[in-house]
């Protein structure tokens, strides 16, 4: 099969791997109708992760289930399905608590599994005409009949929709409110339509990229440019000087000011810019460790982060990956009935054997490039 490769720092191609197949009664088979590349694929791209080389990427996936195990019941050859990117047992203890994420059985030894990801287990990614899909009848997500046809929706699905969404959760954005959200990618546009979806009444988006900034407000938010740093002033003003109600970090470890890297410039804003006892949501990637930083901090996964302003204003701040399966049913639901459209921010669908440049556009942030849907059909 043809599948993205990871070859070094910055180095992948599509080449021909061993197919995917069965490998356990639990399994699920899928051919990849749809693909996508993340920001977090950007981390292994660049080099700042322990990603192997060789290794297949990709962990925003969506296909047609083509054959499957012994032991599956509820999917069936035929069905349209997405994967949530983090995989799931759906009987350890986190798992039956709704919290998907942190899968104690899948990866033993830490609390997370995904495909195509460091550290997150040796399961290949789904940027490929096949992929394996573990625990298949818990981990697959069936969709409903104009699955097709809303395909660059679905397969939102997988990540960045349910993740903008839980950056909101973990806010506790309530109707009414005000947010700030820090950072205007993917996921930080997923959280402005979140919020617009559950009723928040002011929905300021901070980031430095005219373009998506523009995507911002064509979801209705109001975008802020923050190249004066003065973003979290301005969100205080517009907010009778009370700051808004939630915040949610949507950028992560490798936040820049400037061109140089400033880990913690997201979260003390946020510090800033939140009322006193609101609440911050947290789903930017941050590393226990990260040796290529430019901060000595931050090469031992640590921020200067301003704690004695937090604890005065008594803000509470949640964190973590996204639990797909918490919302994956809901928000296909959303999708269905017209009442959510991610895809409109979607900027590039390409074939697979584009990947190699749509990783160098995407990792330069260069201007139009938001969102790279692959196609490994065609």
């Amino acid at each position: 099969m043809k599948a993205v490769v990871y070859e070094g720092p910055r180095k992948v191609t599509v080449k021909a791997m061993p197919d995917a197949k069965i490998e356990r009664p639990t399994d699920v088979l899928v051919k990849i109708t749809s693909t996508n590349i993340c920001g977090s694929d950007l981390h292994m791209y660049e080099g700042r992760t322990s990603m192997e080389t060789g290794r297949i990427l990709g962990h925003e996936n969506l296909g047609v289930v083509i054959e499957v195990g012994s032991a599956v019941v509820r999917v069936k050859v035929g069905d349209r399905v997405c994967m949530p990117f983090n995989i799931g047992c759906g009987f350890c203890k986190n798992c039956e608590r709704g919290l998907t994420g942190f899968c104690l059985t899948a990866n033993p030894g830490m609390a997370g599994a995904a495909y195509g990801f460091a550290n997150m287990g040796p399961y290949s990614g789904g940027q490929a005409e096949l992929l394996r899909v573990p625990f298949g009848d818990f981990n697959c997500l069936r969709l409903p009949p104009d699955a097709e046809e809303k395909e660059n929706d679905y397969v939102l699905l997988s990540d960045i929709f349910p993740t903008g969404w839980h950056a909101t959760v973990l806010a506790g954005v309530q109707p009414g409110d005000s947010i700030a959200i820090y950072g205007a990618g993917p996921v930080g546009l997923m959280a402005a339509l979140s919020a617009q979806i559950q009723g928040a009444s002011k929905i300021m988006v901070v980031d430095t990229h005219r373009d998506r900034l523009q995507l911002a407000e064509k979801l209705g938010a109001i975008p802020i440019d923050d190249s004066d740093g003065n973003s979290a002033q301005r969100i205080v003003e517009m907010t009778g000087g009370e700051g808004a109600d939630r915040g949610c970090e949507c950028v992560g470890y490798q936040c820049t000011c400037h061109g140089r890297e400033v880990p913690n410039l997201t979260m003390n804003n946020l510090v800033k810019a939140v009322r006193p006892t609101g609440g911050i949501g947290v789903v930017g990637v941050f590393v226990p460790e990260d040796p290529g930083a430019q901060d000595e901090l931050a090469k031992k996964g640590q921020l200067a982060f301003d704690f004695g302003q937090l604890w005065m204003k008594g803000q509470h701040i949640a964190t973590g990956q996204a639990n797909v399966k918490a919302y994956n049913r809901k928000l296909r639901d959303l999708i269905a009935a017209g009442k959510a459209r991610p895809s409109q921010i979607i900027s590039h669908t390409l074939p697979l054997g584009q990947a190699p440049d749509a990783y160098q556009q995407f990792d330069a942030r260069n201007e139009g490039w938001t969102k790279v849907v692959l196609k490994p059909a065609g």
